[in-house]
């Protein structure tokens, strides 16, 4: 006769779930404050892993964790709406010694997390709700298709180079860059005998053609959603500061979500990546390059709107000229972009407007 579980035998007794998570498996760590349960390969389905844990351990508070990647938080969500308390962490932020680097298998992984999660060592990432994250990947979208649209047209200047046929002098480098009709019009008539060279120069056109077409319906989508009222005053807002148009301000808000997630300035600096490296051993510190870390889009598009900012604003000016006299004008305007970032900040948080030539 089977007996009968006890729904309170571990009764807030807290386990720790480990998942390395993959598109056709999830391998998965239990551990107690005492034991470790077990590590079992189940399918990715998270309704399953919550009825386990239920199952076997009635009563009990269970925390799970798995690394941001490609399967974003959807996993995430429903483990907590299933009464998993889960969080995401960077992968970079996982602790992993030189044997685990060497001998890398998803067992060891998922113990890795589950061991991270009951010594309380991780410090989660944001999950953005549903309709953020959707926004976001529309937005990205449009990033990523202009990114492709650039690098074709740089194929038809390099393919041009490649065979020794040089652009016109009166053709400027807007005109080359904005792909304009005059200019199309010149590589159409251009008097190419090698059959497969044509072929290759108007394939290469075709498709500048489409990804501007997309490109523009994407723009047109990605400024309708600023209208709408979850963006609208926020957008107006980073529109009144210099260099940031209406695509980069989307990009911003889209990316950030809520600024107040980000107490201090130093918080939002690390996580688009606005940081310097650093080495310090004895007396000596050694300050290098920006981090790889954080929001690459977002700290290209910052770098590029400082550029702009310092012609329009004579604060920024006067303190690009000033750092200028010390380092080169590319380190300079990255700590231009950083100001920019805290102006950033500071309209969001405090709700007005950018006003010129104000140092804070």
């Amino acid at each position: 006769m089977r007996t009968k579980v006890n729904e309170n035998l571990f009764k807030d007794q807290p386990f720790y779930v480990g998942i390395d998570n993959h598109k056709k498996n999830w391998t998965v760590t239990i551990l107690s404050d005492t034991y470790e349960h077990k590590t079992m390969s189940q399918n990715p389905d998270a309704e399953i892993l919550a009825k386990y844990l239920q199952r076997n351990f009635p009563g009990g508070v269970f925390n799970a964790v798995y690394e941001a990647g490609f399967n974003g938080f959807s996993s995430c969500r429903e483990l907590n709406e299933l009464g998993v308390r889960c969080i995401v962490v960077h992968p970079a932020d996982v602790p992993t010694t030189q044997k685990e680097k060497v001998q890398k298998t998803d067992k060891a992984d998922s113990r890795k997390l589950a061991k991270s999660l009951r010594g309380n060592d991780f410090e989660a990432i944001d999950v953005p709700d549903p309709k953020l994250e959707a926004d976001r990947a529309l937005v990205r979208q449009r990033f990523r298709v202009m990114k492709d649209y650039s690098r074709t047209k740089n194929r038809i200047k390099s393919l041009l180079f490649q065979f020794g046929i040089n652009i016109p002098d009166h053709f400027t480098k807007a005109q080359t860059r904005q792909l304009t009709r005059e200019y199309l019009n010149w590589l159409h008539e251009l008097p190419i005998e090698a059959k497969s060279l044509k072929q290759t120069l108007e394939n290469y056109i075709a498709i500048s053609k489409t990804q501007r077409g997309d490109l523009l319906i994407l723009t047109r989508q990605v400024r309708e959603l600023s209208q709408t009222d979850d963006y609208r005053n926020n957008y107006y807002l980073l529109l009144s500061i210099p260099g940031i148009g209406a695509t980069t301000a989307m990009y911003i808000l889209t990316q950030l979500g809520d600024i107040k997630r980000f107490p201090r300035m130093d918080d939002l600096c690390n996580y688009v990546g606005l940081v310097p490296s650093m080495h310090n051993t004895g007396e000596t510190i050694h300050t290098g390059k920006m981090v790889r870390r954080g929001r690459k889009e977002l700290k290209i598009m910052l770098i590029e709107s400082s550029w702009e900012a310092i012609r329009k604003d004579p604060a920024l000016m006067a303190k690009f000229n000033e750092l200028s006299k010390r380092m080169h004008k590319n380190k300079a305007i990255i700590r231009i972009a950083r100001k920019l970032l805290s102006r950033i900040r500071y309209i969001l948080v405090n709700q007005q407007p950018y006003e010129l030539s104000i140092v804070k």
